[in-house]
């Protein structure tokens, strides 16, 4: 009998490794309803995502300068996509940084393991901290990433030295 449970155990753990990871992909938008990260790569800008958290010093002090690169470039080449580390119970404290900020760019929210999973799902590189940020190409290559602070500057130089290839 144990033979013939073990196919249907593991069935049900690749359906769960496979939930797992779809829930990992999929984040919170700010108001109803989820998005997958892969929504927003590959069309056709460059993708800058902005992994932060409403009480970290250093996203509280990049944070402008990523909403103003947003606002130079979306029109353009390339975009920055936000995804709040702060969770369903943080929701107020993410609103409020982006308030705060007067951040322009779009944003998700997920919990924080779920966030390091998508950041490994992504990278196969374990998550370290905020704020992180991943690169995208326009075909939807992730091209970097970084953790801690990286002066938009970076990003630009990065952006232009691979567009020009």
């Amino acid at each position: 009998m144990f033979k013939r449970m073990n196919p249907v155990i593991w069935g049900l753990f690749a359906m769960l490794v496979a939930v797992q990871s779809v829930a990992a992909s999929s984040l919170d938008t700010l108001g109803a309803g989820t998005q997958a990260l892969d929504k927003h790569t590959g069309k056709g800008k460059w993708l800058v995502v902005m992994l932060w958290a409403s009480d970290c010093h250093v996203c509280n002090e990049e944070v402008e300068q990523y909403n103003a690169f947003h606002l130079n470039r979306h029109d353009k080449d390339a975009e920055v996509l936000g995804v709040s580390l702060d969770g369903r119970q943080g929701q107020a404290d993410a609103e409020s940084f982006l308030q705060r900020h007067d951040v322009k760019f779009p944003n998700l929210i997920g919990e924080p393991e779920q966030v390091a999973r998508l950041y490994n799902q992504q990278t196969g590189s374990r998550w370290i901290g905020t704020p992180s940020f991943l690169v995208y190409s326009p075909t939807g290559e992730l091209m970097a990433r970084q953790a801690g602070a990286v002066p938009v500057e970076l990003i630009e130089s990065f952006i232009s030295k691979h567009a020009a290839k």
